[in-house]
């Protein structure tokens, strides 16, 4: 169950270094507005803010992928740490996002599917 839950938190790291790309670096592309529901207006005025935001998914995933390594070297409690520190907070982040814009729903659940399989299964694989 440890490995299951690595591969489903690495999954979720990779779905938020995607996140990174698309809102640091392509928040005002056509596709990334599409994606978003943004306009050109929307998308300019709210530039900055992707910006940060984008970095914030990507630090998540960094933290993610270094407690993943440090499973794999066998440093498991301080490796599981970080893994539950990145994906708990990629989790309660899809939470937040669920209960401020359940408009957004369906991102929420994009967002938060894999982290929480992630907890749970990397969870199940400590205890048992």
């Amino acid at each position: 169950m440890v490995v299951a839950g690595l591969i489903f938190a690495a999954l979720a790291g990779v779905l938020h270094v995607y996140i990174f790309f698309l809102e640091s670096l392509r928040w005002t592309a056509p596709r990334t507005r599409a994606t978003f529901g943004t306009s050109t207006e929307e998308a300019a005025a709210t530039k900055e803010l992707a910006f940060n935001q984008g970095f914030y998914n990507l630090f998540l995933a960094l933290v993610t992928a270094a407690g993943i390594v440090g499973v794999l070297i066998g440093a498991t409690a301080v490796g599981s740490a970080l893994v539950f520190a990145g994906t708990g907070s990629m989790l309660l982040a899809a939470l937040v996002l669920l209960l401020s814009s359940p408009d957004k729903a369906r991102a929420a659940i994009t967002q938060g599917t894999l982290p929480l399989l992630a907890v749970i299964l990397l969870s199940l694989g400590l205890i048992l």
